[in-house]
């Protein structure tokens, strides 16, 4: 039968928008002869819903839209993603559900086994498993159909699974002999590598195809790359979608051959198309159309400006510069290169005097006290200050242009250089982040080559250095990259990379107490396996272990 996999770009509670997609895109399919269109997981109502499946209202919402499409796509079977209620008297009211819909009628409600609660996930708060799953019989097919995580324990490929039990396997040891799985499965740098080899050894273990259909686009802060997948009982790839825009993939599973759309390739392509994408959808889910940016003529700035200028267009961003009494002039003429080279407008604010005025305030509550990192954070917040004045009278969102490596130590100023609605490279550290420069420049100069060669600084006080402060960026990016992802302890680092143990604690102690900070922080794009945020829970007042 000829299959269609609808990698849609869902909106968290937009029931009409979701349901219209749906059923336009499921039309679509039947008139290319499709018998079988597959939609991602919760597509209905947007994923993820997280707390709002405890409104009633919410719920309900989703048994209209699907009832909706049941009646208007009567020449094509549907399986789409749902919230339905749950039937147990205990536990949770409502489940992650799969609907295979076909002429009109319901014919198959099948529920979430496995229910995710590591990373971005927490899955066992919303939602109750199924207890259990059967097939379908769907054009002389056993079908086995799975939701995402249900497809992830399989004892062939993973050192250490999760989980206890195995849907694929219990299905497919049923007489299962297709595999049908809707997901929503996050983007990391790396992730779609894993994903179709985890894939294709359950194709070859099974030997039966897999279809995968996946969701895409940005909702908060967690990026899904599509990148749907067929895979033949062989491991081969016989049919793949788009990474990171929405697509309509066909695949024949008699013949077993399909559509093999391009995908992205590379790390920083990838980082970087996810970072456009999850820019995107933010600002315009959130009901924006235009951003500002504050351009200090560094390059996290830069790399910023760019990414939200291929994201909302270079006539819907503003970029402002504000130099300080420290500021270089070669720093202000960077910020207004790159925004030329970008076509963004530009607006130039010196601070100079309104730091006086603060300073001048201060001065009877500061008396004979030297000027310290108090002064170095006023610009910052007066810079911060202006920026969301500018939003709030143009109606636009700050982004701001803080990375990794300083978020993870606090080399950032809360309500200063953090103002914004959208941290959009908060989990880029700052040696991807000169990667990304070159990448963005790889047609072009659009990032002045200034800006990436000299040396990083806030410019908060004469001759500042980020080193001044914090270890070489390619030292401090390897402790963080082994304590935040791999959690491991000081020594092992400084054995692991010859480092100074005194350094690495010095470094590790700085994570710790700043998570104060980057609990207040604007939501921030994950394009990592463990970013800050949703997916790495921290208590605040706790003592460094």
């Amino acid at each position: 039968m000829k299959v269609a996999l609808g990698q849609i770009n869902t909106t968290v509670g937009d029931f009409s928008g979701n349901t219209s997609k749906i059923i336009d895109y499921s039309r679509q399919a039947q008139q290319a002869g499709a018998s079988l269109i597959l939609f991602p997981e919760l597509s209905i109502c947007g994923y993820p819903p997280r707390d709002l499946v405890e409104k009633a209202s919410f719920v309900q919402k989703n048994a209209e839209a699907l009832d909706r499409i049941r009646q208007q796509t009567l020449g094509i079977a549907i399986v789409v993603g749902v919230v339905t209620k749950a039937d147990a008297q205990t536990g949770k009211s409502v489940m992650n559900s799969a609907a295979l819909v076909q002429g009109g009628e319901l014919k198959l409600l099948q529920s979430k086994m496995l229910l995710p609660t590591y990373d971005v996930f927490d899955e066992s708060r919303n939602f109750a498993p199924a207890e259990s799953q059967k097939l379908v019989k769907f054009c002389n097919r056993a079908v086995a159909l799975t939701i995402c995580e249900d497809a992830w324990n399989d004892k062939h490929f993973w050192n250490r699974r999760l989980y206890g039990f195995d849907p694929v396997e219990a299905l497919i040891g049923a007489g299962g002999d297709l595999l049908l799985n809707i997901s929503a499965s996050p983007f990391h740098v790396g992730k779609r590598e894993l994903r179709r080899d985890m894939l294709a050894t359950i194709a070859k273990t099974d030997k039966v195809p897999v279809l995968m259909v996946n969701l895409v686009g940005g909702n908060d802060g967690v990026i899904f790359d599509g990148s749907s997948l067929a895979i033949a009982p062989d491991g081969r790839v016989i049919a793949q979608g788009k990474s990171f825009e929405e697509d309509l993939i066909y695949v024949d599973t008699e013949s077993l051959t399909g559509d093999m759309h391009e995908q992205i390739a590379g790390n920083e392509a990838s980082a970087y198309a996810a970072l456009v994408l999850g820019t995107r959808d933010y600002v315009r889910k959130c009901g924006f159309s235009s951003v500002i940016i504050g351009l200090s003529g560094g390059i996290d700035s830069a790399l910023t400006a760019a990414i939200a200028a291929d994201a909302v267009g270079q006539e819907n961003v503003i970029g402002v510069g504000m130099p300080g009494p420290y500021s270089s002039r070669g720093s202000v003429d960077d910020a207004k290169a790159v925004a030329a080279n970008l076509g963004v407008r530009f607006e130039l604010i010196p601070i100079g005097d309104a730091f006086e005025a603060y300073r001048k305030t201060l001065r009877p509550v500061f008396p004979g006290l030297p000027e310290d990192v108090t002064e170095e954070n006023l610009q910052a917040r007066i810079r911060g200050a202006i920026l969301m004045a500018l939003s709030n009278k143009f109606g636009a969102m700050v982004l701001s242009t803080g990375n990794k490596s300083e978020l993870a130590v606090g080399y950032c100023t809360l309500y200063g250089d953090m103002c914004g609605g959208l941290a959009v490279i908060s989990d880029v550290p700052k040696t991807q982040v000169y990667r990304l420069a070159e990448y963005v420049n790889r047609k072009r100069e659009i990032i002045p080559r200034a800006t990436i060669e000299k040396p990083p600084s806030a410019e908060l006080r004469p001759n500042q250095t980020d080193q001044d402060s914090l270890p070489p960026y390619d030292v401090l990016d390897a402790i963080l990259v082994d304590y935040i992802e791999d959690y491991k302890s000081a020594e092992q680092i400084a054995d692991d990379h010859g480092f100074d143990e005194g350094m690495v604690k010095s470094v590790l102690r700085m994570v710790d107490r700043n998570e104060y900070k980057r609990q207040q922080a604007a939501v921030g794009l994950k394009i990592s396996e463990k970013a800050f945020g949703v997916g790495r829970r921290m208590p605040i007042a706790a003592k460094s272990s």
